[in-house]
């Protein structure tokens, strides 16, 4: 299971001693998922997010990281550009291999002769067709944008 996999990695990393951002990030990536636990604790009672949820979780981490990236960078912080990109590469460690943008436009392409799909108002379906698939492993915004070039 992912969070086992998770924990795992953090006492590793704690017992040698590896470097700070390792454990910081590893540290902010359970934090998040308890954080989901508790919300859906309040909601429907269940034991803890499942793994596509935790996947999820990391994805959006990455995301997030990506795009404060680009901001520091933009505003001449460098260093705090590097940080967010080293934080990145912990949080990658957990996700299934991403797709290239050409085996994206496979899966897209799949997608939309499967489900017969002929213009944007098949968008919906085919999308959750590959979330479905491709969770965590797959940018679903480039996809998005395939998928409307390729119905629209």
């Amino acid at each position: 299971m992912l969070r086992m996999k998770i924990d795992t990695a953090l006492k590793a990393a704690m017992k040698a001693r590896d470097e700070k951002l390792r454990v910081s990030t590893l540290r902010l990536i359970n934090a998040a998922i308890k954080d989901r636990d508790i919300a859906a604790r309040g909601v429907d009672r269940c034991e803890g997010v499942s793994n596509e949820e935790i996947l999820a979780i990391l994805a959006k981490m990455v995301k997030q990281r990506e795009d404060s990236s680009k901001a520091y960078e933009d505003g001449g912080r460098p260093d705090l550009a590097e940080q967010e990109r080293a934080e990145i590469e912990v949080i990658r460690e957990f996700l299934p291999k991403q797709l290239s943008e050409a085996e994206i436009e496979g899966a897209v392409a799949e997608v939309i002769s499967e489900y017969a799909a002929s213009g944007l108002k098949d968008m919906g379906k085919c999308m959750n067709a590959l979330k479905e698939r491709y969770s965590g492993a797959m940018d679903f915004s480039l996809a998005g944008a395939l998928m409307k070039k390729a119905l629209g």
